[in-house]
Parts: structure tokens; sequence; C-alpha cells
């Protein structure tokens, strides 16, 4: 077989690879591959078939890792990835092929584009940046790592759709050449300082390509040039990379840096991956308040390294043929035949004004057939995947509109499509709305205020989508959070949780039980004031007790150690008892007057034992006028006004 250089495999047209693709003409050339326009005969559909390089072929290494890189690129499932179907081997005595079987796009390249408009307006700049991000976001939720973001690898087809190529190709080679020791690592102009240095790529350093291809995309040009892929490849290790705005470019300042922040040198300063640079990209969209623009498929597709299709010559539009002079010279009418030709050329205008009105009326109730039959309706496309950002501009591409709306789910990433209704693949009028459920992720415990509403809180619950539920155990005694009120939620504010899973709504109890002190024989104030810290009300009660002299606590009601709740009231018992003052000794009119400032009341009288005793003697004379016993006894409490007995001799 034919060979064209020992990067290139020869004229492949026509071969069957593995008895089931047949090789159509060459679509694209690169460095690593070469990609033709192909037949799945089993399936009969049309397929894009890459070739890889003959050196890649008698690698094992290479051949092992290719299989498992398309094995893996297989898996991704999103409108935004250029579909992998097969790979395979095609042995023969020719030589080995080793191929890669994907999904035909008609269309062209983002490389196409640029060299078509050159640099683009921020919108429409933004929509292709949109949907590249959105499939990168679902290759990362995988763990898969695309390395070679460019250009060239996004291809743009029918409708505007935007589609990532050649996922898990770059580091299949890499690992294949590290063992050579030809190391091949990507597209220099779009690499990560951390490829270039070391090797090592993860999705941050698609963040970084990406980036990179939207200054491209702004500006016109990549932000480093240079006479060797060395140079380019110095500065993006050692430079950091200008704001688009330093070209002259119109970029708005916050997309200004948000393209600084993505390419900066450390990876932990750029957005964590896909997901998050697209969030933040909308985030900027939203802020400048810049709609999405469909995306125009480029008119030339030349130059193409994936697996877009370039129209066969014999498709193109047939150039204008310009006419001789000598052409022109034997169309020209004899004299004698004006007056014939003129009247023909009247008739035949006439003719033709007729015809074309015959043709536009067919052509009028062609398509109002149509429109009233299939062409009112249009194909729900498959949504499931994708991220926020792209759904608009895929449904404009089908001729339907958006109707987010958000919804939490456990198994779909945040941001990404759960649902469409109409599902994919039924039918829609064309205009007509198309309600996309957008994944919020795992709910979380919301914030409440203290103090809400057990109504409120159930509602608040409820909307976060979980559970709310009351538990009487769970109620919990606060000195500042009246009775019934809410306290808060358990889990508390914040944690993660399954849709629907449960939430207890905590209540309060109010303020915490409280006992009564003992404060029998305390004097009322300080009765009073022993009730108070112990968050009781003292409401006070007189009684007469013969036990507990007058101003002082008898007890409480409830009694002491029963326990109340804070703020209630108690009954604070004070007896009025009037205790007897001691006046043994003190003459009459003395100890009457000490009695009544006792508020007691007196009565006097005469020992006879003392006078027939003691009658005799004078020495006794002067105890005639003196108290000599009362009762009742001195210290007694007794009720007010009550008659203390005294004798004198």
């Amino acid at each position: 077989m034919e060979r064209q250089g020992p990067e290139h495999d020869g004229n492949l047209v026509g071969t069957l690879l593995e008895g089931r693709y047949r090789v159509g003409p060459v679509l694209a050339r690169g460095g690593m591959s070469t990609v033709y326009r192909g037949t799945d005969t089993r399936l009969e559909r049309p397929v894009a078939i890459k070739v890889m390089a003959l050196r890649f072929a008698a690698d094992p290494v290479f051949l092992q890792r290719f299989e498992r890189e398309a094995r893996a690129a297989a898996r991704l499932h999103h409108p935004g990835i250029v579909a992998v179907h097969d790979q395979g081997v095609d042995s023969s005595p020719a030589g080995d092929h080793v191929f890669l079987v994907m999904e035909l796009v008609d269309g062209g390249t983002l490389r196409d584009l640029l060299r078509q408009r050159g640099p683009l307006p921020v919108p429409l700049a933004l929509s292709v940046a949109d949907m590249v991000l959105s499939a990168l976001a679902a290759a990362h939720w995988e763990g898969l790592v695309h390395r070679d973001i460019k250009p060239e690898n996004v291809l743009i087809g029918p409708g505007g759709v935007v589609k990532v190529a050649d996922f898990g190709l770059v580091r299949a080679a890499a690992e294949a050449s590290s063992a050579t020791g030809d190391v091949i690592l990507g597209t220099v102009a779009y690499l990560s300082p951390e490829q270039v240095a070391t090797g090592a790529a993860d999705a941050r350093s698609d963040v970084y390509a990406t980036a990179v291809m939207l200054y491209e995309m702004l500006t016109g040009a990549p932000p480093y040039t240079g006479e060797t892929a060395l140079s380019v490849a110095y500065h993006h290790v050692n430079d950091d990379m200008p704001a688009p705005s330093t070209t002259g470019a119109a970029v708005p300042a916050p997309l200004d840096d948000l393209i600084v922040r993505a390419t900066r040198r450390d990876p932990d300063v750029r957005p964590a991956d896909a997901a998050a640079f697209a969030r933040a990209l909308q985030s900027v969209r939203a802020d400048l308040g810049i709609d999405r623009v469909r995306v125009p498929v480029p008119a030339v597709a030349a130059g193409l390294t994936g697996a877009a299709l370039i129209r066969p010559p014999e498709q193109r539009p047939q150039a204008t043929r310009a006419l001789a002079r000598t052409e022109i010279a034997a169309e020209t009418p004899a004299p004698h035949d004006d007056l014939y030709r003129r009247e023909r050329a009247r008739n035949r205008r006439a003719f033709i004004t007729w015809m074309v009105i015959v043709l536009m009326l067919a052509s009028a109730v062609g398509v109002g057939a149509w429109w009233l039959g299939s062409g009112r309706w249009t194909e729900v496309p498959n949504l499931m995947g994708l991220q926020r950002g792209a759904v608009v501009g895929v449904l404009s591409s089908a001729d339907l509109k958006a109707n987010l709306t958000d919804d939490h789910n456990d198994t779909v990433p945040g941001d990404t499509v759960i649902r469409s209704d109409p599902a994919p693949g039924q039918r829609a009028l064309r205009g007509s709305d198309i309600t996309v459920v957008i994944s919020l992720g795992h709910p979380m415990v919301p914030d409440l205020p203290v103090g809400s509403t057990q109504e409120e809180a159930q509602r608040t619950v409820q909307q976060a989508d979980l559970t709310p539920r009351l538990d009487p155990d769970a109620a919990k005694f606060d000195d500042a959070v009246p009775a019934g009120a809410v306290i808060g939620l358990a889990p508390v504010s914040g944690t993660m949780l399954t849709v629907g899973a449960p939430v207890t709504v905590v209540l309060s109890k109010g303020p915490a039980p409280t006992t009564v002190p003992d404060v029998r024989g305390l004097r009322q104030a300080d009765a009073v004031s022993l009730l108070a810290r112990a968050g009781l009300t003292a409401q006070v009660q007189r009684r007469f007790d013969d036990q507990i002299a007058g101003g002082r606590a008898i007890g409480t009601d409830p009694k002491a150690r029963t326990g109340v709740d804070r703020g209630a009231n108690v009954i604070l018992l004070v007896s009025t008892a009037s205790v007897v003052p001691n006046v043994v000794g003190l003459p009459i009119a003395q100890a009457r007057q000490v009695l009544a400032d006792a508020g007691l009341n007196s009565t006097v009288s005469q020992s006879s034992g003392g006078v027939g005793l003691f009658g005799g003697f004078g020495f006794l004379g002067g105890f005639s006028d003196r108290v000599v016993s009362q009762s009742p006894p001195a210290g007694r409490p007794v009720h007010p006004g009550a008659t203390v007995a005294l004798s004198t001799l």
C-alpha cells in the first residue's frame, strides 16, 4: 500500500476496516491522525473514522492506553461531546491501522469560524464557551480530562450546536511517547504551565486551555506567539497571561478579570473545574446583561482536525462562468429580425412572468401544507446531563424556548439538566416552551430565624425538598424563646441531606422549671428577694402564727421544694404575730408603756401572798410598784392587741 511519509497512513479510501467500516474520502490530516468520512456497513450510517499515525500501531503501550481511553470516552453521553462509537486495530498484509469510529458532524471548526470572522463579538464568544464548558463539565464529572482543548477540536454543527472532540487521544499518545522519549503533550499555544513543566494535567488544565481559547475568540489571536514551540511554552510557564483588553479588544472588565483568574499559573487560583468556570461565566453574563446568541456554522470548513465534515467538491456551489467577446457577437441579432425578436422576447417575458406567479403560488401552497402538517413541529433534543448555560442555545437551535426550573437531586450534580418536559425525542411546536429541570444537587438544611412559628418552620423545610417532623422529646427549655416557638432544626442549618430526608423542628418549652425555696423565718424583704432570684413572683399574704415573729415568713404556697414554672406567682405567708417584750422588774407605768408600744394591752394585779409574807418588813417596800411577773412570758408570739397580765407586790 502506498504510504505518505512516516507519520501518515497511505490511501485507505475504499478499505473495509475490520470487515465493517468502509473508508471514504479524507476529511482532515493532523500530526497524530488522518480523519476519513466512512460508513458503518452494519448499521448503514455515516461515521467519521480517525486513523492514528503508523508509529502508534506498533506500540503496545499506546494500544493498551488507546483502548482504555476510547472506552472511557465512549461513556460520555452529552450533546456537546462528539460521540465515540467504536475503536479497533485493523491488521492486514499492508500494515496495522489503529482507528477510532466517531459521530460525523456536518459543519466546521471554531478555527474555521475565527479565520472567517476574526475576533468574535462578546455574546458569540460567550455562547461558544458556554457549550464547551458544559461538555467539559460532564467529562470532569466522570473523572476525564481532555488535555488538548483548542479551536481545531471544537466542532460547530447544524443549528449552531458546539461539540468537543478527541477526548483521551492526547493522553494515550503522551503515555506511549513517554516510553520512547518522544513526549507528546498537546497543542503548545493552549497548554497549561503544569502540562509544559511536568506533563501533569487535571480539570484545571482544561480550564486554562478554555480560557486561552476564549482569549483568542475575543482578540483574534492566542496570547503567546513565537518562532518556535519552545518559546511559546516558555511564556506559559514563566509569564502571567495578560488580560484580553490589553490588545485593544472591547472586553468588559468583569470578563477580563475572570479570564485572567482562569489562566493563572498557580492551578489552585483557577476555577476548580469546568462546572465552576461555567458558573462564574454565567454570573458575569447575567451581571452584564449579555444574551445568548446562536453560533453560526462556518461557511467553508478548511483544515479540520476533528470529526467535522468538509463538503466534497461535487457538493460545492459552481463558480459563475464568463463569456468571451466572440460568444457575445455570435448572439447579436441581424437587423431584419429585430421586430420579430422583440415580439418574441415580449411573449417570452409574459410567459416567464406567469410561470413565476404560478410557481410562487405553488410554493406558497406547498409551504403552507408543510407548515400545517409537519413543518410546525420539531423534535425535542436530548438535554440530559447538559449544563445550565448550554440549555438555551441547544433549544434555540431546535426553534424551542427554555423554561428553566430548579429541583434538588441526589444523583445529578448541580447546574446539570435532570429532565425535560416534553421528553427528548418527542415532538413539540416550534417556538413553544420546554420545561427543563436543573439540578440543585443535594438539599441542605435551611436557615431559620429563632422564634419562628411551627408553621413557618415546616414550610421552610418543605421548600428545601426535605420532610419536617415534630418530636415532643426534642423540645427544649429556653429562657429567651417563648413556649411553642422554634429554637432551631436538627440536623443544624447547612447540613447536606438526601431529598425528602427528615428534619426535626425543635420547639421551645419556655423557661426551665424552678424549685420554690424555703423562706420560713426570714424577714419579709429577704424572703421576697430569695423568691425573685429563683424566677418567682411573691404575693404577700399575712396571717397569725404562734411560732413565727411578726414580719417574718411563715412559709409559701406552693410549699418549699415544690417544682414550678419560672415566672410563676408564689404566695408568701408573713406572720402578723406580736412578740411579748420582757417587762419584769420595770416600774408598772413603764412596763405598760412598753407593752402598748408593742401593740399589746396589759392588766396589773397585786400578789396577796407577798403582803402576808413580807408585810412586816419595811425593806420590801421598794418592790410594791414594780413588775415581778408577766403572763404570757417574754418572747412568746401573740395576737396583736392581746393582754399581758402583770403582777406586783
